[in-house]
């Protein structure tokens, strides 16, 4: 079992609780659930500092959530808005991304090249976790002034991807059962679509993964590699490959 700790201020990440059949998360909701995912990994990166040992791992973890989560919902609300980008509030929203994405950068190569400042690193960690708290705050108070209340869909509800597939299908093994009804082909491949050349992960599920196979090879004809391991009923094991660009 991992043991998270807390950036000060924000609590341990929470699951959220829509699925396809249910109500839309609201944009108060999503925040909620970006912020502590952040402040719950940024947590994890500075214990292990304070433990006196390079935090390789939690680097990783860090960077790649914010990568995959909050910088993609970043260029997504901008890519909903595009003509309202030259606007004094979403302009600010902007440099805030670009702010965002600069401080990932530092935390991913620093994952990269494993060396560094741990004085800076930290400095960076806990600059960036304020900065998005703050953030989020800003985003709600102008979409609320645009005429979007505070009970409206996030921005994933546009999108079709939902923040909480994240913390489902990290790592090398992804269990298809234990994703949300009717989700679980859009949350496989969006995984999936992260992988880089060469990199592998292993599918495990009580039914035929092949809609997933399916939704990969129209996306990127010939892109995955797909291998069955194992061959249920009762189990499937497939191990999916992201085969180099040709």
């Amino acid at each position: 079992m991992t043991t998270t700790h807390q950036v000060p201020g924000h609590g341990p990440a929470r699951p959220a609780a829509s699925t396809a059949d249910g109500p839309a998360v609201t944009l108060a909701d999503e925040h909620a659930l970006l912020l502590a995912q952040v402040a719950a990994r940024a947590g994890d990166l500075l214990a292990a500092m304070a433990e006196d040992r390079w935090p390789a791992r939690e680097l990783r973890a860090l960077a790649g959530y914010l990568r995959a989560e909050v910088l993609r919902q970043a260029a997504d609300q901008e890519w909903l808005s595009p003509a309202r980008q030259a606007e004094e509030g979403f302009a600010a929203l902007a440099r805030d991304h670009a702010r965002l994405r600069q401080s990932t950068e530092v935390l991913a190569q620093a994952a990269a090249e494993g060396t560094g400042s741990r004085d800076r690193l930290a400095a960076v960690t806990r600059d960036l976790v304020a900065q998005l708290e703050r953030h989020l705050a800003a985003e709600e108070r102008l979409l609320a002034a645009a005429g979007r209340p505070a009970t409206a869909p996030g921005i994933t509800a546009a999108t079709g991807r939902r923040h909480e597939w994240y913390p489902l299908t990290d790592g090398p093994v992804i269990d298809l059962d234990a994703l949300p009804a009717g989700q679980v082909t859009d949350a496989a491949a969006d995984r999936l679509l992260r992988l880089r050349a060469g990199e592998q992960v292993e599918l495990r599920s009580g039914r035929d993964p092949w809609p997933v196979w399916r939704r990969m090879d129209g996306l990127l004809p010939g892109g995955y590699g797909f291998v069955y391991l194992q061959e249920g009923p009762p189990r499937w094991r497939v191990q999916v490959t992201r085969r180099p660009a040709a």
